[in-house]
């Protein structure tokens, strides 16, 4: 089986999978100063609630935002399971699709692989969005390559800013409105349209402007936790696929296999 690692600025995602299939997941907070043996001692406890020996894991695959923890997770691949990982982006897991932009080495790995993903299960033009720490929409061509894309605050960045600046503000969990309005009548309604709505409109308005800039039929693919929430308020999004960035290591590590 093939362990699965993407390593974001908020959650560690693991997925193991068996050939394409996700046999289980697990996601833990991202902290860099996480040492292999408390990946491991956290880990393996789970294999073990999943009925699932060490010895299964033949493989593994790690993509990282976040540099301190490549090598704790290292660590926890030959140490605890005798496997040398492969790292997405280097090696015989580098990437191998056209990055057309001026500074191509900056290109994050998550975003790299939801390219590669949107590209293989679904081709043609594309724009990618993950909502994340950060929200990212990425423009694919039909060949795919990567021609550019935005970066903007994730929205509970943004509402951590406006609860963090503020003194009377309170903390409101993100959720869709119950109403269509947009005239909220108390503080955290009002808060929760500007923020929810807010948010739909900015990704609508930029998701225009990049179709009128690409000039052809674009199917648009989001991923991310909040992804199926926004979903439910826009027809803005072709496809939402919430396992696009680990999908994209499960086929880089195929492709280095087979290299």
């Amino acid at each position: 089986m093939l362990l699965a690692i993407d390593v974001g600025n908020t959650n560690v995602v693991f997925a193991l999978f068996d050939g394409a299939d996700i046999r289980a997941r697990w996601r833990i907070a991202t902290d860099g100063r996480r040492t292999g043996d408390e990946y491991a001692t956290w880990l393996l406890q789970l294999l073990a609630i999943e009925g699932i020996e060490r010895s299964a894991v033949s493989r593994i695959i790690f993509a990282s935002v976040v540099p301190r923890a490549d090598h704790n997770l290292t660590v926890l691949a030959t140490k605890y399971f005798g496997i040398e990982p492969l790292i997405a982006g280097q090696g015989d897991a580098a990437w191998d699709f056209e990055i057309d932009v001026e500074q191509p080495n900056t290109l994050g790995a998550d975003r790299a692989l939801n390219c590669i993903a949107a590209h293989r299960f679904w081709g043609g033009d594309l724009i990618v969005v993950d909502f994340g720490t950060a929200t990212k929409f990425e423009a694919v061509d039909y060949n795919g390559a990567y021609k550019g894309g935005i970066i903007a605050p994730g929205i509970n960045l943004s509402l951590d800013a406006l609860v963090g600046k503020t003194a009377k503000l309170p903390r409101i969990a993100i959720a869709a409105p119950e109403t269509e309005s947009v005239i909220g009548r108390n503080t955290e309604d009002q808060m929760l349209i500007g923020v929810f709505w807010g948010y739909v409109a900015m990704m609508e308005g930029l998701i225009g402007r990049m179709k009128s800039q690409i000039g052809r039929p674009v199917k648009v693919v989001a991923t991310g936790g909040l992804a199926i929430l926004f979903d439910e308020k826009t027809d803005i999004f072709d496809i939402v696929d919430a396992d696009l960035t680990i999908r994209g290591l499960q086929l880089l590590a195929d492709r280095a296999g087979a290299s």
